[in-house]
């Protein structure tokens, strides 16, 4: 069986970046990683980027891009996809002025449907990634389900993270199992045992990562993606731990059930 690839979302290094991109992508080469998952380029040009990755043996999984870029720049982001080598792009997350509102869901879920007829027309993946705002119960229905309900599967996707679905009290293989087939990226974070829910390295918290690992295989997953908003510890120390977690632990784990 073949592995599926581990990603780091970028916002983990921001900081890093923001000091000096192409070493911080080294760093994470080093460790293992076998691509990166972008928010923002930090100026650099996509065709100087694709060298940069592929100096150093990484592929770019996918790009988290604001909504309003979705809006007003759409062309130019699926040109950058297709010269970084990118299949992805996801969209991170709704305005805050918009979170509150249910009719904002169904108007967010009009343009998500717009936004991947658009990408699957140009080759490329789209999915919607969630926080635990979009599990906010309106009469019945959360955020989430309504914009996962009235987008096209073939057009809109879910990036799925576990952290923020378990911190909203939902389990996140429920949501693996029911939107099988649309889940092609997977945002693997834990989340401390303490009152404060903080964000943890994989294997240190209360994020039950087994059946999550069990169930993306099912779904037939690409790319695992790795990510810590925010860390106690320097963040590469952070995603190093992780990464070495998964590998021992849950990956090796997951190929032996499912051969």
């Amino acid at each position: 069986m073949q592995q599926t690839p581990i990603s780091v979302q970028m916002f983990t290094l921001r900081e890093e970046c923001s000091q000096d991109f192409a070493n911080t992508l080294g760093k994470v080469a080093a460790l293992g990683f076998n691509g990166v998952e972008f928010a923002g380029y930090w100026g650099v040009q996509p065709v100087e980027l694709r060298n940069i990755l592929d100096g150093i043996g990484l592929r770019a999984s996918g790009s988290h891009v604001a909504l309003h870029l979705l809006e007003t720049q759409l062309e130019e982001i699926i040109e950058t996809q297709h010269i970084i080598g990118s299949n992805h792009i996801i969209c991170p997350v709704l305005p805050l002025e918009r979170r509150d509102k249910k009719e904002e869901y169904y108007r967010l879920a009009e343009q998500l449907n717009q936004f991947g007829e658009t990408c699957k027309q140009a080759g490329l993946t789209f999915s919607y990634h969630n926080h635990d705002f979009e599990l906010q119960d309106f009469d019945g229905i959360t955020g989430l389900e309504i914009i996962l309900e009235e987008t096209n599967p073939e057009w809109v996707k879910a990036e799925f993270d576990v952290y923020w679905l378990t911190r909203a009290g939902h389990q996140p293989v429920e949501w693996l199992k029911r939107y099988q087939g649309r889940t092609p990226l997977v945002h693997l974070k834990d989340m401390t045992l303490d009152g404060e829910k903080f964000f943890a390295e994989l294997g240190t918290g209360g994020v039950d990562l087994k059946p999550i690992i069990d169930r993306g295989h099912e779904n037939q997953v690409e790319w695992w993606v790795i990510e810590q908003d925010r860390s106690r510890r320097s963040p590469l120390e952070s995603i190093a731990a992780s990464i070495d977690f998964l590998k021992r632990n849950l990956l090796t784990q997951a190929n032996q059930t499912t051969k």
